[in-house]
């Protein structure tokens, strides 16, 4: 099954836009597919991993969406007792307007509108999150992105994301078909699934960015993750 990918054919969500309730309820369905398939269980098992109690970190999430995953982080840092400052990063500026209203209770939190590859921070990072994304993109912006994160963070680098195959895509249209059927949402999951890397491809990615010693793991519903780790 090849990975299907145009650069000239954008999911919905990523297309100049105004905030609409079209765009919020696709927002809000992916934040409800994070929870309910997989994505947060992921991520919270690097967040005990790498956020200790009383820990003072900064972090920063790429192509943070609706801000969903840095209010995840936020809580847990809450309940370690720890000092965390994260930095989200997206190019949309309706999606952003979206995620500061959903985190007005989080100051933890500092959205930036900005593209990843021409961001220039003042300093490095502690941990770099990248969930969901990579499949948004080329084979050789995809390795960018990867040595773009080792380059923000030379500590803990994690980057999640679909794992491509029949099943998932078999998964992904009956739930596209019975559950979330809303035309945006129906078309840019249907596209992701599509675009997303395989296993294979996601290892060889990362070797060609560079990583060496990380880590590769397949996750539950069609999630795999990536990561890199201080000693």
């Amino acid at each position: 099954m090849k990975r299907r990918f145009n650069p000239a054919e954008l999911e919905l969500m990523d297309r100049p836009q105004p905030v609409s309730a079209e765009l919020e309820r696709d927002l809000e369905n992916i934040r409800q597919l994070n929870r309910w398939f997989g994505s947060y269980a992921l991520i919270s098992i690097f967040l005990s991993r790498w956020i200790k109690p009383g820990a003072r970190l900064r972090i920063v999430d790429l192509a943070t969406g609706s801000g969903d995953i840095p209010r995840l982080i936020a809580e847990y840092g809450r309940k370690v007792g720890g000092e965390l400052r994260i930095d989200a990063l997206d190019r949309q500026s309706a999606t952003l307007e979206i995620a500061k209203k959903l985190s007005v209770h989080y100051p933890e939190i500092t959205f930036i509108e900005t593209d990843v590859f021409s961001w220039q921070p003042s300093t490095t990072y502690d941990v770099v999150f990248c969930t969901l994304a990579l499949h948004h993109f080329s084979d050789g912006d995809a390795v960018r992105l990867l040595r773009r994160c080792r380059q923000l963070s030379p500590k803990f680098v994690l980057v999640s994301d679909l794992r491509r195959g029949w099943l998932a895509t078999i998964g992904v249209h009956l739930l596209t078909t019975t559950m979330f059927r809303e035309p945006m949402t129906k078309h840019d999951a249907r596209l992701s699934i599509a675009r997303a890397f395989s296993f294979s491809e996601m290892n060889q990615l990362a070797q060609r960015a560079g990583w060496t010693n990380f880590g590769h793991k397949t996750f539950p519903f069609a999630r795999q993750a990536i990561w890199l780790e201080a000693a």
